[in-house]
């Protein structure tokens, strides 16, 4: 017979309130891995090709998996379903499971194209996870981050040098680029409006490029990036590709976009960049701009709704990415200005319509 919690002194449910505060942390790992267990084992398609509540038993027979011991793996199964529909991935209705807007995004192919199972495979991938092991020996001794630390080089090194990985990182960057887009085009056509010509630095494989390119005909589209990033891959009519270093030049055009750029570098290394920027603005005087569409951190002074919380538990753990696996750091807005106008632009305006980040437009 279980004791009422009124027969457990205050000091005593305090340290038992702590203990499973600390457990819930320690095992955070779980949620992460039961996602990439989900998406290993195609359990998304599965349901979704299913086209109705699939049930515990017709799941496991359609699993990819060695079936010998039916009443092992149904029990394995459900359990890790269990922790998928408590993470929010599925739901379960008296006929079976069914895909929540979240899952969608984990469908190979998402109607929208719009998957978000590259960017996860990149960033569970054990070449991103290690350098996570060393960052107490970073703090410790320096260095350029957790990531150099860890395989010896940093990330955009090791990405010229390991073809398999390279094709992870960009393939992962693609398809967050895809969705990113998908949302600006339709919701922010503004900001590409009165524009002729504009160049994508360190654009990748060009996802961002394209889609502008596409969206918008009249625009002639650059893609920016090093030469090993966009070996073999071909323009058409209004998008053609640059190798080349943002550091040293950026070609010449009406608009330049950082998207995911300057989050990944310190300080100085950012005005520069942005220097290089306003040095291949066309048309300084006449809608000529850096669209930049980065992260800037909700105020964590202010009371948060449970949505803002959530919002700001991912910025906080991006911040911590950016600093494990480059050398960057998340800005507030204040940073963000004193960047601009250290590199010499006049203004800016903050675009909110990105989710987690925004679209920022600074202007020369």
């Amino acid at each position: 017979m279980a004791l009422p919690n009124n027969d457990i002194g205050d000091e005593t449910r305090q340290v038992l309130a702590a203990q499973a505060h600390i457990w819930n942390h320690i095992f955070n790992y779980i949620n992460s891995m039961s996602l990439k267990c989900a998406i290993q084992l195609e359990i998304p398609d599965i349901i979704h090709s299913h086209g109705r509540p699939m049930n515990l038993s017709d799941l496991v027979e359609a699993l990819p998996i060695n079936n010998n011991n039916k009443a092992k793996t149904h029990n394995c199964v459900y359990r890790l379903m269990r922790m998928l529909i408590h993470a929010g991935f599925f739901i379960q209705e008296e006929e079976g499971y069914l895909l929540t807007p979240s899952s969608r995004l984990l469908l190979k192919d998402e109607p929208n194209n719009l998957s978000m199972i590259p960017f996860i495979q990149m960033m569970l991938d054990p070449i991103m996870m290690d350098p996570w092991h060393y960052l107490s020996q970073w703090i410790q001794n320096g260095g350029t981050s957790p990531f150099a630390t860890t395989h010896g080089k940093d990330i955009f090194e090791y990405a010229e040098k390991e073809p398999k990985f390279n094709r992870l990182f960009n393939e992962a960057m693609a398809g967050d680029a895809r969705l990113v887009m998908s949302v600006l085009i339709q919701n922010g056509k503004g900001v590409f409006e009165g524009l002729k010509s504009l160049v994508d630095v360190a654009g990748g494989t060009g996802t961002v490029a394209k889609a502008i390119a596409e969206a918008f005909p009249q625009i002639n589209c650059t893609v920016l990036d090093l030469p090993h990033v966009i070996e073999g891959l071909e323009g058409s009519k209004n998008l053609s590709y640059v190798g080349g270093d943002m550091f040293n030049s950026i070609p010449s055009a009406d608009a330049v976009v950082l998207k995911s750029v300057l989050l990944d570098w310190e300080d100085e290394d950012c005005i520069k960049i942005l220097k290089k920027c306003k040095e291949a603005i066309l048309n300084k005087e006449n809608g000529g701009k850096v669209i930049i569409i980065d992260m800037i951190p909700i105020d964590h002074n202010v009371e948060k709704e449970d949505d803002d919380s959530k919002t700001y538990e991912t910025q906080l753990f991006y911040d911590m990415l950016t600093m494990v696996a480059v050398s960057g750091k998340q800005k507030r807005e204040q940073e963000w200005a004193k960047l601009f106008y250290d590199a010499g632009y006049s203004d800016y305006k903050i675009i909110p319509i990105l989710g987690l980040r925004c679209v920022i437009e600074v202007y020369p």
